[in-house]
């Protein structure tokens, strides 16, 4: 007995939907995987900016506004 239009379409809709699941599943896995390594492999990054560096970018932007305004 052949299957029906109907049976042959949703059969096609789970085997479609499941494949795109687990490909979105290894890529969810992969990319958590590979973030885990990035941060176990890269240097530690520094606070942040010096006081002195903080006080020029802020002298920088208050010139270039007193510039063009």
């Amino acid at each position: 007995m052949q299957p029906s239009l109907l049976d042959q379409g949703l059969t096609l809709m789970l085997v479609g939907m499941g494949t795109v699941f687990v490909f979105l599943s290894l890529l969810v896995v992969s990319m958590t995987g590979m973030a885990g390594i990035i941060k176990r492999l890269s240097p530690a990054v520094d606070a942040g900016a010096s006081d002195e560096e903080v006080a020029a970018i802020t002298a920088a932007i208050a010139m270039h506004r007193s510039k063009h305004s």
